[in-house]
């Protein structure tokens, strides 16, 4: 029986299982979320109650698999590295699962079983990717290796918050800064490949993209120092300061990609209006911290549901689609998505300044991003049932056109 399910064509490459893991826990933790705030509907008694277990669930649960899927896809890549071993990518997949199962079941059985199995599936992701890229004799991936490290922290933190009673949404709030630096780290690799390959389909040869590392660095510095403030002292001016200043090098880092016609490109646009939503969200945050007005709600789901959510959703259709044996997919229900997905982020920012608009804008924001995360399972669950079209035994690109 084992030997059958570690041949299955769905462990071909383990951002297989885990891209859809992330897809269908963004389906149903917002589904849940949206029953319990518009119907009344109970959430599983957690340490923290239901909005910890709301941002516990899509940052621990939905982003960690979109992370570990891609980490686990693209550093073989990036560093010339074998994949990860099917059975551990199997065994990865079920701390996950008994991770979601404890964490929801935690009010009755404690914190201590979520803690193990959710520290455990960090340190287990870790061990497959940190030998891979130290033994890169030129070390230019380490970034995702302290990434991890951070995001390994943060876990930790929230576990023992809740171990000790404290309340752990600090440790969410770091969370969040932790896949923002890891998105600009992410998105530095994937946007060059992607912003010269449309330029040569544009015939635009005289200019090239090129992600400028100090660019990326003052953004990367402006995000983490933000995030220190903002579990320190989330109400001081420093935090509002530090909030401005990510936006404005976020902003600044958004000038790589003013290279003309090629920015209206489809997979262009999608991965340039996540810096954007990134940047609003810090301002938005840096007003109402310094202000009183506005607010830091508004400004956090800009960072949640528009940047990460359209980070994920963006990287999982162009790892998930050419890592199968498969050109980049072109048909429109990609774009109108990753649209609805920045609707979604604006109707919920918009809940802070129109609280008449209540249920209608939560409606929009939690069943927008339900459709743009459930189309991803309609569109891919049949690709990840299959082999590759292409003869390929693994995790390879494109190897022969479809």
């Amino acid at each position: 029986m084992l030997k059958r399910l570690l041949a299955a064509p769905m462990l071909l490459c383990a951002f297989r299982p885990l891209f859809l893991l992330a897809a269908g826990a963004a389906v149903l933790a917002m589904a849940a979320w949206l029953g319990f705030l518009l119907l009344g509907l109970p959430l599983p008694a957690v340490p923290g109650g239901p909005v910890v277990w709301h941002a516990h669930e899509l940052l621990f649960g939905c982003t960690f698999a979109a992370i570990a899927g891609f980490v686990l896809t693209a550093v073989p890549e990036f560093v010339d590295g074998p994949a990860a071993p099917r059975p551990a990518v199997l065994g990865l997949v079920g701390l996950w699962l008994g991770g979601r199962m404890a964490w929801s079941a935690s009010g009755v059985i404690g914190p201590w079983p979520a803690a193990a199995l959710n520290v455990a599936l960090v340190l287990v992701l870790i061990a497959l990717v940190a030998p891979l890229l130290w033994r890169d004799p030129a070390r230019r991936h380490l970034s995702i290796l302290w990434a991890l490290l951070a995001w390994l922290a943060v876990t930790a933190g929230f576990y023992t918050d809740v171990l000790r009673g404290e309340p752990p949404m600090r440790s969410l709030h770091a969370a969040i800064g932790v896949v923002m630096v890891l998105i600009v780290i992410v998105m530095s690799r994937i946007s060059m490949r992607v912003v010269n390959a449309a330029l040569d389909t544009l015939g635009e040869t005289a200019v090239s993209y090129l992600a400028r590392p100090p660019r990326r660095h003052l953004a990367v510095a402006c995000i983490v120092l933000f995030t220190l403030a903002d579990v320190l002292a989330p109400t001081a001016p420093t935090a509002g300061w530090l909030a401005l200043a990510t936006a404005a090098a976020l902003f600044n880092l958004q000038g790589d990609w003013h290279l003309g016609r090629v920015l209206l490109r489809r997979w262009v646009l999608m991965l340039y209006a996540v810096y954007v939503a990134m940047a609003v969200g810090y301002a938005l945050i840096g007003v109402a911290v310094l202000t009183g007005g506005g607010s830091v709600s508004g400004g956090r789901h800009l960072l949640t549901i528009g940047a990460l959510g359209l980070s994920i959703f963006v990287v999982m259709n162009i790892a998930g689609r050419i890592h199968t044996g498969r050109a980049l997919d072109t048909r429109r229900w990609i774009p109108i998505a990753a649209g609805v997905l920045l609707l979604a982020a604006v109707a919920r920012a918009a809940l802070s300044w129109w609280p008449a608009g209540g249920a209608l804008l939560l409606w929009l924001a939690g069943g927008g991003w339900v459709l743009a995360f459930g189309a991803f399972l309609v569109h891919y669950l049949p690709l990840y049932l299959r082999p590759r079209p292409d003869g390929g035994l693994g995790c390879e690109g494109v190897m022969d056109s479809d």
